[in-house]
């Protein structure tokens, strides 16, 4: 393999020529405190880092980053940390998904304006994988992905408890009269009791698990639990290997191909990952210049088993769990005649060679081929009038009685009233109704939020009853479950069909035939088309003003027309400033 001489390095731009601007530049590094041999002629590394105090799942980063430069130093190269924007799922409003682009343009904008010659991603709280890795793949240089990893098991009273899964569960139970506020409390403090991301697995796991199998992390990296010893030994690691990339010139276009895309997706379905995968690794693979669809997605969900038995489509364990019985490499061992295995990775190797002695020490957690938590996929894409640019579902995580259902519908046309209507114990309503939230997407939301899992009415939870089939253009966390149909495209808020569904339509959704209709015949639809007026624009300026007039529908990653590859050209880095 050749090599890279020093002077070709990218930080020599900055550095190596006896000029003004490069004499600026050495002077402001010795302000800094470093020697000239600290940074002429070795890589620079960037460690873009989203600690933030406002960031439980990142907690453990402002210790992390220091592992990773004694790798850095070990190597040979200079690690400088640089703050990146911190998307924390709990407390951002309205959602963290309106910024998720924002943190792509800053990753790609700070690598390309920075002496850089690789770069680490600190990154694992839901939306900053994808934000990272997209921003990333747009800058070109090497980079190497570290992920948070999920927190300790949740427990109160002797009881597991996993992160939104349960308080999901709980909250219901509580919003039926069946939990006490001591109760409560301690479900409160028992359920996340360590830095991490959620140990269901979520989105923080799936997109995590999804950078593993595109070959984006060390070779198992995205399992191990974020207070382990062993995740301060992978993030040395982490900064030890991207020096040795930067010598190899091994860029994300080497690594991130349709194979490795494929992969990824492939190892989604068999984790039973969470809804959210389907925007963001589209989103990912298209910034890579790889086309992936919806229907890609769920030919691959019909062909592939969910074989890791972990909630919400698991029933028993965790990510803990997921990791004593061999993490993602034994996962992918399992199903690794389905995979590309020549797709190379960011170790320099291939993906078979890095599967090399993979083994499952826990046959219930991460299950044989033979024994699936669910024949098919995690997720499963439905179209029909109502959706004809494709909806979403997770089959696996609802009751089976609504893979085939017909029910009248009951429609919202904002959270709040229907907020109001659940909380109604008189409200009219029947276990076959269809719930349906609309003006919650991408534009409508703003911004895509969570409120996909509608929560059950509580006159259905006081007579038993803990599912139903609900409807929207919005997402749902992926620690949730039920029969939630999430992502309807187009968005009612640009006219989708949602837009003219009333309350009392019959709606059909039928698995099998991954249809979702309304019984609406054309004539009547084409007569409350023409009815149809637009809402009033979300925003009218900043960061939501260009999210609004820029941000694609959900079945094609919700990512900016002009940060996609067929986008206008790039100018690349010609030296005149």
């Amino acid at each position: 393999m050749t090599r890279k001489d020093p002077k070709d390095l990218r930080s020599a731009r900055w550095f190596a020529p006896d000029d003004l601007r490069s004499f600026g530049h050495r002077s402001r590094m010795m302000q800094l405190g470093y020697a000239e041999q600290d940074f002429r002629d070795r890589p620079l590394i960037g460690i873009l880092n989203t600690w933030s105090e406002l960031n439980t799942c990142h907690a453990h980063f402002r210790e992390r980053v220091q592992d990773v430069k004694r790798g850095v130093l070990q190597a040979g190269g200079l690690g400088l940390e640089m703050p990146a924007l911190s998307l924390d799922e709990s407390y951002l409003k309205p959602t963290s998904m309106l910024y998720r682009n924002m943190l792509a343009m800053e990753t790609e904008e700070m690598i390309r304006a920075h002496p850089l010659d690789g770069v680490v991603l600190m990154g694992g709280c839901d939306k900053t994988t994808p934000g990272l890795v997209m921003g990333a793949i747009s800058a070109g240089v090497p980079m190497i992905y570290l992920p948070a990893g999920p927190m300790l098991r949740g427990n109160y009273a002797g009881k597991i408890l996993g992160s939104g899964s349960d308080a999901w569960k709980y909250w219901d139970e509580r919003r039926a009269g069946n939990i006490s506020d001591a109760e409560w409390l301690g479900v409160q403090g028992g359920i996340a009791r360590s830095a991490g991301t959620c140990m269901t697995m979520g989105t923080a796991s799936t997109m995590t698990a999804i950078a593993d199998a595109m070959g984006l992390t060390l070779p198992g990296a995205s399992s191990i639990p974020a207070v382990d010893a062993n995740h301060q030994r992978m993030s040395a690691e982490c900064g030890r290997r991207i020096v040795e990339m930067v010598w190899e010139d091994l860029t994300p276009d080497r690594i991130i191909t349709e194979g490795a895309c494929r992969n990824a997706a492939i190892v989604a379905m068999a984790t039973g990952c969470s809804t959210n995968a389907v925007v963001h690794l589209i989103a990912m693979a298209r910034r890579a210049g790889v086309d992936l669809a919806l229907d890609d997605l769920d030919a691959l969900g019909r062909t592939t088993p969910l074989i890791a038995n972990v909630r919400p489509s698991g029933k028993d364990y965790l990510m803990e769990d997921f990791f004593y019985a061999g993490g993602l490499r034994a996962l992918m061992k399992q199903i690794e005649e389905r995979l590309d295995t020549g797709c190379l990775t960011v170790t320099g190797k291939t993906m078979g060679e890095n599967l090399e002695g993979a083994e499952v020490y826990n046959d219930d957690v991460i299950r044989p081929l033979s024994n699936p938590v669910y024949k098919e996929g995690s997720l499963a894409v439905l179209r029909g009038n109502l959706c004809p640019d494709g909806a979403v579902i997770k089959p696996a995580a609802c009751d089976p009685k609504y893979y085939r259902h017909e029910g009248p519908a009951l429609v919202f046309d904002n959270y709040p009233d229907m907020k109001k209507a659940v909380d109604d114990e008189d409200l009219q309503i029947t276990p076959d109704t269809v719930m349906v939230l609309r003006n919650a997407g991408p534009q409508g939301g703003p911004g895509f939020p969570e409120w996909g899992m509608l929560p059950i009415p509580k006159a259905l939870l006081k007579q038993g009853h803990r599912d139903m089939l609900r409807i929207s253009d919005a997402r749902m966390s992926g620690t949730s479950y039920g029969a939630c149909v999430l992502h309807v495209a187009p968005e009612s808020f640009v006219g989708g069909p949602l837009a003219l569904l009333r309350t009392g339509d019959m709606v059909r959704l039928d698995l099998d035939a991954r249809r979702l209709d309304m019984l609406v015949d054309e004539d009547e639809l084409a007569r409350r088309r023409a009815e149809w007026t637009p809402p009033e624009p979300r925003f009218e300026r900043g960061w939501g003003y260009m999210f609004s007039r820029h941000v694609t529908q959900a079945d094609k990653g919700c990512d900016f027309d002009f940060l996609q590859t067929d986008f206008g050209r790039t100018a690349g880095e010609p030296d005149i400033f």
